[in-house]
């Protein structure tokens, strides 16, 4: 089902927003949100980082330090192995970041993974990717085994895969709401605006220490996020699948978005890792993933991340401002 979201003012700028989803409500009130922060300067969001990142998985059972000194020895031709993969991503201010041996031994001996970082520009990137991984396993894996003499290589490495990550911690986005408690105004069942904002900051602080609670508070958070990557045709499950894995990055699973009162002010953010594209795959095949490009601008895929988590954040303010209030089946479903 397709439904189009008016209302977001993102950086000073106005959208109408796509969002492919089943639940209508979630239009409705993801539009309500964006409504209530147009009269109160809109939403600010910032692209923190755009890394991606892909290893590549082997065996080898020898002396650490030597491999770390062959690595070192050889990453430089290993990258170049790579330029015709890597040539036109770079052409386009994208390409091989970083690439580093990791040491896993501690956890399963004798595993090692080849870690590189990527630039890759306006697409998500996936077949980019998993080419120059595959690339560089085949080549480190020729010089391993033809330098054995002149470094002292025992062994040769047994790669067992190689695969990009959809675990991307420095692909983030953040999107926030700001403004002076009075400009809340009031709410229904005579809530004032500093109850409200006391009852919205303690909403979000449950979900930072109840994992049950948080599940469903990041739930609804990605009803919002998902829909609008369906709707451009990126992949929701990566982006599910990686959001999950940050929420839990403490060790604890916990609310991905944060609330404060400092001041005499509120502010409400959300940051999310989200690795899209606007560029490749569906995202200029499918007639509907193209028109929602065009209905938003066309935007490069540090905009398009700026809006998805932008629409995150509401869908996010709009269903915790229906709990402290109304309740939800009043205040978000009926819509």
């Amino acid at each position: 089902p397709y439904g189009i979201a008016p209302h977001f003012v993102i950086n000073n700028r106005e959208y109408c927003v796509p969002m492919v989803i089943e639940e209508s409500s979630v239009v409705a009130a993801a539009s309500s949100a964006a409504k209530f922060w147009k009269t109160r300067n809109g939403i600010k969001a910032e692209v923190i980082d755009i890394i991606k990142i892909g290893h590549v998985h082997f065996y080898w059972q020898g002396e650490p330090a030597k491999l770390r000194y062959f690595f070192n020895e050889k990453v430089e031709e290993l990258i170049t192995e790579c330029r015709d993969i890597t040539e036109k991503m770079e052409n386009r201010g994208g390409g091989i970041l970083s690439v580093n041996l990791l040491d896993k031994n501690h956890e399963d001996k004798g595993y090692y993974q080849i870690e590189i970082n990527f630039d890759t520009c306006d697409s998500m990137g996936a077949n980019f990717i998993n080419s120059v991984l595959e690339k560089v396993a085949a080549k480190f894996k020729f010089l391993v085994k033809t330098s054995v003499d002149f470094y002292g290589i025992e062994k040769d490495i047994d790669v067992i895969m190689c695969i990009l990550s959809n675990y991307n911690p420095d692909c983030r986005v953040k999107a926030r709401v700001e403004c002076s408690i009075k400009e809340l105004g009031q709410f229904p069942n005579g809530i004032d605006a500093l109850k409200f904002a006391e009852k919205m900051e303690r909403a979000v602080r449950i979900a930072n220490v109840d994992p049950f609670r948080a599940t469903t508070h990041n739930k609804g958070i990605f009803n919002g996020i998902d829909a609008v990557v369906l709707a451009t045709g990126n992949d929701f499950r990566a982006i599910e699948a990686c959001g999950h894995t940050y929420a839990s990055r403490s060790g604890q699973y916990r609310g991905l978005s944060e609330c404060t009162i400092k001041e005499g002010r509120f502010e409400m953010s959300l940051e999310v890792p989200i690795a899209i594209g606007t560029v490749g795959g569906l995202t200029g095949l499918h007639p509907l993933a193209k028109l929602s490009l065009e209905i938003l601008g066309n935007p490069d895929a540090r905009d398009l991340m700026k809006i998805i988590g932008a629409v995150g954040l509401m869908q996010n303010f709009a269903a915790l401002r229906s709990l402290v209030t109304t309740g939800i089946q009043k205040g978000h479903m009926r819509m």
